[in-house]
């Protein structure tokens, strides 16, 4: 058993394949963890779903179970955060507190002729002044549109006030605070800037965006800071206990790692890789193929915003190259065969399976493996597998210093990836900055325990919860400048081999 006398916040993260609770003790060292998978529904091509119903069943199991296996009970707990995958979207209703249609994720391309439509002579950038967002199937405001337009009788529901939007942050809100029983209806900030419907400068539902969109105003959730307490939980076991904070993942990680300067930075290595910097309290509008975010907003005080540039394929690239070319068996082996020879022997490997996205965002290029001859290995083949991953990191660092002005002193790394020595290295060699690694992995979780705790007292200030962070690896520079932007030169040569492939999307 714990010590019950100590103080506990435990943060819900709910992901695009699973659920998890994790609960953290006052030093925010992991106590208990527990996880669970939900269903992927695959309607049609290029569709995605999750069932809203089955999420909120497995959220409350693992909040029992992470309970269970720390010893504890719901009143044991200071404040419950929540973090969770951006731009999924759910409309259900208020008196039934049923989903109307399985929830559209982040994932899904549906909306892709409906973002053309509303680009009109614009094209994607229509709405991007106001909501720092390109026009894309990717943002939530066009699913709940499309849901609207297509599920029968919706429209005149959702303008009547009988139905509810948000994305899975308001859907969790709204179940733990009691539901159809006055369950609180509230977004953060940060969930809401994934919208495409509120206004970076005001924070605000943007009216003529809506009307642009066909979205009553009256489905909308209020929007509210990343950290306060929106209500207190209402079922089963864990009543009573504040919800008291709420960010989208990559958000509550740049929370979790403690970047609250401007200039601090982090990547998460995953699938693909999503790198935000802190830009302070002015939005910047990008002009290089990044998006412009909420970081975080603390109660009453000035939000905090990012850029953040998504890579499409990291980690993936070296699934490839275990599942499709079988030259390793496992992910790990990758990093002592790329350690075997001195460098990449000349060949370099753009991962642009199906384009490229942040700084390019160019849908026609395709994957290419340059600078072959009869010198290269498999050895040389896995280096620039992992080089790849850093120089599209590069890149997206290089934009956001031409769009912001603001030089990264050092990148804050989580994710799976980091724990490849080699790879991490080499990022700070091609950075030119050291490269850092915290003791506690889950940052996604541990920001939003962090945000929660600050708003219920458990922590006093940003301060206290730096003081906490500590760093498990470093690494610096020791590339030369000039063998750095030879290199350089060289992986943008070999980009620019993977534009022009896909023509006309044939």
């Amino acid at each position: 058993m714990t010590d019950t006398a100590a103080t506990y916040v435990a943060a819900i993260d709910q992901g695009t394949t699973s659920s998890r609770c994790i609960i953290f003790d006052h030093d925010g060292a992991i106590v208990a963890v527990d996880q669970r998978e939900h269903r992927q529904i695959f309607p049609k091509p290029g569709w995605v779903e999750h069932d809203a119903t089955e999420i909120w069943s497995k959220v409350q199991a693992v909040v029992a179970g992470a309970l269970a296996k720390a010893g504890l009970r719901g009143r044991d707990l200071s404040a419950l955060g929540i973090t969770n995958q951006r731009e999924t979207t759910v409309l259900w209703d208020r008196a039934t507190g049923r989903p109307v249609h399985n929830a559209i994720v982040w994932q899904d391309t549906r909306t892709s002729a409906l973002c053309r439509e509303l680009g009109g002579d614009v094209g994607q950038d229509r709405f991007r002044d106001r909501t720092g967002l390109p026009l894309a199937s990717y943002f939530s405001g066009p699913k709940a549109a499309w849901l609207l337009e297509h599920v029968p009788g919706l429209r005149e529901r959702a303008e009547a006030g009988e139905i509810a939007f948000g994305t899975m942050d308001s859907w969790l809100i709204w179940n733990l605070t009691g539901g159809t029983e006055g369950g609180v209806h509230v977004t953060d900030v940060t969930n809401a800037s994934r919208t495409m419907l509120m206004n970076l400068e005001t924070l605000q539902w943007d009216s003529s965006i809506l009307e642009a969109m066909g979205i009553p105003e009256a489905v909308l959730p209020e929007i509210r800071s990343s950290a306060e307490v929106y209500g207190t939980t209402s079922v089963g076991t864990s009543t009573g206990v504040p919800v008291a904070s709420a960010l989208g993942d990559q958000q509550a990680a740049i929370f979790g790692q403690t970047c609250y300067e401007v200039g601090d930075a982090k990547n998460t290595y995953g699938t693909g890789s999503f790198l935000l910097l802190n830009t302070g309290h002015r939005p910047v509008a990008s002009k290089s193929g990044l998006v412009t975010t909420v970081g975080y907003q603390l109660g009453g005080e000035r939000p905090v915003y990012c850029l953040e540039g998504s890579i499409a394929i990291t980690g993936a690239l070296v699934q490839w190259f275990r599942d499709q070319l079988g030259i390793i068996r496992e992910a790990a082996e990758i990093e002592p065969l790329a350690a075997s020879v001195e460098d990449n022997g000349g060949a370099y490997i753009v991962p642009a399976f199906s384009g490229l996205f942040a700084p390019y965002w160019r849908s026609d290029a395709r994957g290419v493996v340059t600078g072959l001859t009869r010198y290269v290995t498999k050895a040389h083949l896995a280096r620039a597998v992992l080089e790849a991953t850093s120089w599209q990191t590069r890149e997206v660092v290089d934009a956001m210093y031409q769009d912001s002005g603001v030089e990264i002193t050092s990148l804050k790394v989580d994710g799976g990836m980091t724990a490849n020595g080699l790879l991490m290295q080499h990022q700070a060699d091609v950075l030119g900055v050291p490269v850092i690694r915290p003791v506690i992995s889950e940052t996604t979780c541990l920001g939003a325990a962090y945000a929660a705790g600050l708003a219920t007292g458990v922590w006093s200030d940003l301060e206290e919860l730096k003081a906490h962070w500590k760093k498990d690896a470093e690494w610096t520079p020791r590339m030369d400048a000039e063998v750095r932007e030879r290199e350089h030169r060289n992986w943008r040569k070999a980009v620019e081999r993977s534009f022009g492939w896909e023509e006309n999307g044939d």
